[in-house]
């Protein structure tokens, strides 16, 4: 007997959206989103450029802002970390996270951060800087720290941006050092710009003698 062929199934509208997402997501791991085009996206979806518009109805721009809101999404899962155990070992669990999601976009991360992309609008800026602020609370409620000052504010903005730059140099580099050092590193730096900010700060002071005391 002949086996029989596997039914096709209908995707759901929500399935076939996060199909075309996923599919514009790998693109723009690849190249520069203004180097994406909707029949780039059809093709690796495997459907018709009609299907792609009847979803995004906006074209390019709303197919990218979507597509950045998803990889935000995913982004901010990065720093859904237990409060259990050591805060180091937790932090450096949410960037194994973090780097491992930064290389598998790679070019698409790399145009996302840099900017100059010329579908990018205040709408795709704020999504990254949402991003931005949802990872600066986790690390506040990692700390223990619910009013955090502005001297405190500013350190752990400061590392934010020394890891996304980081990011940045690392795909650059061909990805080197290999990620494991690269995250040890960036617990390193995280522990030092606390240290050092606590010798102007009380509050910081108060964070490195509680939340930094168990580094094992």
């Amino acid at each position: 007997m002949t086996p029989a062929a596997p039914a096709y199934r209908r995707l759901s509208v929500e399935e076939r959206r996060s199909q075309l997402l996923e599919a514009a997501l790998s693109l723009f791991a690849l190249r520069a989103p203004e180097d994406v085009s909707l029949d780039d996206v059809a093709e690796a979806a495997g459907v018709s450029r009609p299907l792609v518009y009847r979803y995004f109805p906006g074209g390019k721009q709303q197919l990218y802002e979507a597509a950045l809101r998803s990889a935000a999404e995913e982004l901010r899962h990065c720093f859904d970390e237990p409060h259990d155990g050591p805060l180091l070992p937790r932090l450096g669990r949410a960037l194994d996270r973090y780097l491992a999601f930064v290389g598998r976009h790679d070019a698409g991360f790399s145009a996302l951060l840099q900017g100059g992309s010329v579908v990018e609008t205040s709408r795709t800026t704020a999504i990254v800087d949402g991003v931005r602020r949802a990872a600066a609370e986790h690390i506040y409620s990692h700390l223990g720290v619910t009013g955090p000052g502005p001297r405190l504010r500013m350190t752990v903005r400061m590392w934010i941006t020394a890891v996304e730059a980081a990011s940045l140099i690392w795909l650059d580099e061909d990805k080197d050092p290999p990620v494991g050092e690269l995250r040890d590193w960036l617990v390193e730096q995280f522990v030092a710009l606390l240290t050092v900010t606590a010798r102007r700060d009380p509050q910081t002071a108060e964070v490195v003698r509680g939340a930094l005391a168990a580094r094992t």
